[in-house]
């Protein structure tokens, strides 16, 4: 591992290894809560989303390594037509067109320099083509029918968490949202595809529980070797896909527990996934107190249940859908938890390793 960033609840940490030993740094952006941070492998820059309570939304991108940090464009939406009404579907409250969270900011394909994606609350996808200096709302997204039905699974309104981009060529991507199901477009955003289609929930009436328009995905993953493979960790259980999201099949059995929010799949070997169980939505703790990593070689079939190095409890640690990453020799893992708690490992998560038990709760993870 050469560097990771650690997104908090009180700033931005860096990571990084030398011979064998961790060094945290000093917290960028200190106090404030960092959502999620992001290296982009095309340019080299670094980019953080930033939840400053009521002082809104900011982002900032970094092109000297995270020495410093210039304020960037902040997604915003346009402003609600006249005679426009929406409506929560589950609180019945008016949806209002205003940027609550910048989820997750994702670079986009090798061969589209400059172009980014975020995924905001309450449920648009917005794109960049400056690297963040401008933003545009993916209208085709924000304008399609059944977005109507979505709303927040976690959070009061729906939210775009997830951006999986197929490295097979540009504007080809998979979004997830919560609840709103998970959708693919081939030509840039320009028109959309549900690709939710085998998903289950159970948090609605049993004859809507087939609906892939409210399915809830956690976070939805993709194989870089095999992009038709997807994972997800999903609000009812575990999914995977087999040809890019036209069809999810759902895994059982998977240890201690198939409830939970983060997953990560092995670059070159898509049968190969891991997953941080916990008990409930209801109940968001480890299974018996006991905090341990599900991993699969056999695309489901059967699971390995990791936990040399973590905790044996009692344990409360709840690992957020984004804080949990993988890097790209698939040998490496970064976890941390909402107790401030982050691990690693070098060996596929035979043998995990505290890096830190005292930071603020954790959000993101991501390896650069």
């Amino acid at each position: 591992m050469s560097t990771a960033l650690i997104g908090t609840r009180k700033g931005l940490f860096t990571l990084t290894a030398t011979d064998g030993a961790f060094q945290l740094s000093d917290p960028a952006f200190p106090g404030v809560r960092v959502t999620n941070a992001v290296h982009d492998p095309r340019d080299g820059a670094l980019y953080a989303s930033l939840d400053h309570g009521h002082f809104g939304v900011h982002l900032h991108r970094s092109d000297d390594g995270g020495a410093t940090w210039p304020e960037i464009a902040a997604p915003e939406y346009p402003p609600k037509p006249d005679g426009v009404s929406e409506l929560n579907p589950m609180s019945q409250q008016e949806i209002e067109w205003a940027t609550q969270l910048a989820w997750i900011v994702e670079p986009g394909h090798p061969d589209e320099p400059g172009v980014l994606w975020c995924g905001t609350i309450p449920g648009g996808l917005f794109r960049s083509s400056d690297r963040g200096d401008s933003w545009q709302l993916v209208e085709s997204l924000w304008n399609h029918p059944s977005r109507q039905k979505w709303f927040g699974g976690g959070y009061d309104d729906a939210g775009v968490h997830s951006i999986s981009i197929d490295p097979r060529g540009p504007g080809r991507l998979v979004v997830g949202v919560s609840c709103g199901g998970a959708w693919r477009t081939d030509d840039g955003g320009a028109t959309w595809a549900i690709a939710a289609h085998g998903m289950r929930a159970d948090f609605v009436p049993p004859d809507q529980a087939d609906d892939p328009d409210t399915q809830d995905p956690h976070r939805v993953v993709r194989c870089a070797a095999a992009p038709d493979m997807l994972w997800t960790q999903h609000h009812c259980g575990i999914f995977r896909s087999t040809d890019n999201g036209d069809r999810w099949t759902e895994i059982t059995e998977a240890g201690p527990s198939t409830f939970g929010f983060a997953v990560a799949v092995h670059p070159a070997d898509p049968e190969t996934a891991w997953f941080v169980p916990g008990v409930s939505d209801e109940v968001r703790m480890p299974v018996d107190g006991k905090l341990v990593v599900t991993r699969t070689r056999d695309g489901g079939a059967t699971f390995d249940v990791l936990h040399q190095g973590l905790p044996d409890g009692p344990a409360y640690d709840l690992i957020y859908r984004h804080a949990f990453d993988i890097d790209d020799t698939g040998d490496e893992l970064l976890m941390g938890s909402t107790t401030g708690s982050l691990w690693w490992t070098g060996d596929g998560g035979d043998h995990w390793h505290e890096v830190s038990s005292n930071l603020p709760p954790i959000a993101s993870v991501r390896f650069c």
